[in-house]
């Protein structure tokens, strides 16, 4: 019956349709922050935490301790080895994620209002008491050399991977998040444990907390769950300058398709003018079939079975990119467009149709975000993480809304720089150098 309850609950969408989520904002005793929607309807809780700091506070000799550290945190803790973790997760009905990013570790529970209590116990046994046994150490770093030799054939990977080098060079941006074959396989016990104490700490804190739970017993959760990690120092990532200009970089991996990861310098998250470059980048290429370059190359000329574009923003970059895949034959033609399309509208803008048809989508499509207490409890991270307001979901529709096409064109003969669009090729492809 738990088991159902659980299940029943992650696969229902939410009755929360709207962007008027009301978001509390809790401290707990022990001074731990957090956010929380409280959502009795369904005795179920979904709690996001993240850390700042991430994959690229690695140092340079041991890529990958962050991404392995992380995928070893529930292979065991306390008295628990990996089999009798996973079997008492398994008979509390919860549900735990351990993940890792440049610029964030995230850990995601969800459990039911019955078992919160010994949940939350097995929770913070993994978080403050990882046992990091060297069977699992073996174990996971095999797993991960795995996933190093299938990138390495991968055409996404690899172009991703090369961009991020040319782009920020030694910096740790254009590093793998799972490290290279030598440093993972160079890694230890000990540098498990220096990594633990290095992420995992509440300088670095975000919380958010969805369902069935108050914000008095919430301050307490946070307590009882965080408040034996050590305060520890900010996760700072070291600066960096953006390090591309145009041209086409071509990587030979023997496929019948090449892939193309392309883009330059974008804007930042704070920049007053972001919100007219977010509804540019949606009518560029960020609104799928109902975009410009998805019209041109794929409905027009047939080069392509999918294109897109998307802002990118990090705390010491921000990027705006897109990327296609075509035919080796082909590629160099849909190049061809990218690059007139993003002199086309860097230099004339976009119409009032394209800009009203944009704002429609966006306004209407934003509520449809919040359908689920995980998914509502991810998205208040995110917006402590960016620094964005309590009442930011009320206000965000009318932020689009006030965009004008002034605004949009504007930012459009700035933003777009065709001759700053860089390509990196990964394939075969004919006719590219």
């Amino acid at each position: 019956m738990i088991r159902s309850l659980l299940i029943l609950w992650i696969t229902v969408v939410s009755t929360v349709a709207r962007a008027d989520v009301p978001i509390q904002e809790v401290t707990s005793p022990g001074g731990i922050k957090a956010w929380l929607v409280q959502e009795p309807s369904i005795p179920f809780v979904a709690l996001e935490i993240a850390f700042k700091g991430g994959a690229a506070l690695d140092p340079a000799s041991k890529q990958g301790v962050s991404y392995l550290m992380t995928g070893l945190i529930e292979e065991g803790a306390g008295d628990m080895d990996a089999r009798a973790f996973a079997k008492r997760q398994e008979e509390l009905a919860a549900s735990f994620g351990f993940d890792v990013f440049d610029e964030t570790m995230t850990i995601s529970a969800r459990f039911l209002t019955e078992n919160q209590d010994e949940a939350l116990e097995l929770l913070r046994t993994a978080l403050v008491e990882p046992r990091f046994d060297q069977d699992a150490l073996d174990r996971v770093k095999a797993q991960i050399l795995s996933i190093i030799a299938s990138d390495e054939k991968d055409p996404n990977s690899v172009a991703s991977r090369t961009f991020d080098s040319l782009a920020f060079g030694d910096h740790p941006y254009a590093a793998a998040l799972e490290g290279t074959v030598e440093t993972v396989t160079a890694l230890t016990r000990d540098d498990m444990l220096v990594a633990h104490q290095r992420l995992l700490v509440r300088e670095n804190l975000f919380v958010g907390a969805v369902g069935d739970i108050t914000a008095q017993e919430l301050g307490l959760v946070l307590d009882r769950l965080l408040g034996e990690l050590p305060k520890g120092e900010k996760g700072i990532v070291p600066p960096v300058d953006y390090g591309l200009q145009g041209g086409v970089t071509v990587v030979d991996l023997p496929t019948p398709q090449s892939v193309a990861l392309f883009g330059h310098s974008g804007i930042d998250r704070d920049d007053p003018d972001f919100f007219p470059a977010f509804l540019l980048n949606s009518i560029l290429g960020g609104r799928g079939i109902e975009s410009r370059l998805t019209r041109e190359v794929r409905e027009k000329r047939g080069l392509t079975y999918g294109i897109g574009t998307f802002l990118v923003s990090k705390e010491e970059t921000n990027m705006l990119l897109g990327q296609v895949a075509s035919a080796n034959d082909r590629v160099a033609a849909a190049i061809d467009v990218v690059k007139d399309e993003w002199a086309k509208m860097a230099a004339d803008g976009v119409t009032q149709e394209e800009l009203d048809a944009a704002k429609l989508y966006l306004t209407g499509a934003y509520p449809l975000r919040f359908d689920g207490n995980a998914t509502i409890a991810n998205i208040l991270v995110g917006m402590q993480r960016q620094d964005l307001p309590i009442d930011y979901i009320a206000s965000r529709n009318d932020k689009v809304n006030a965009v004008s096409l002034a605004d949009v064109n504007r930012v459009a003969a700035y933003l777009l720089q065709p001759e700053n669009l860089h390509f990196v090729v990964v394939g075969q492809p004919e006719g590219l150098n």
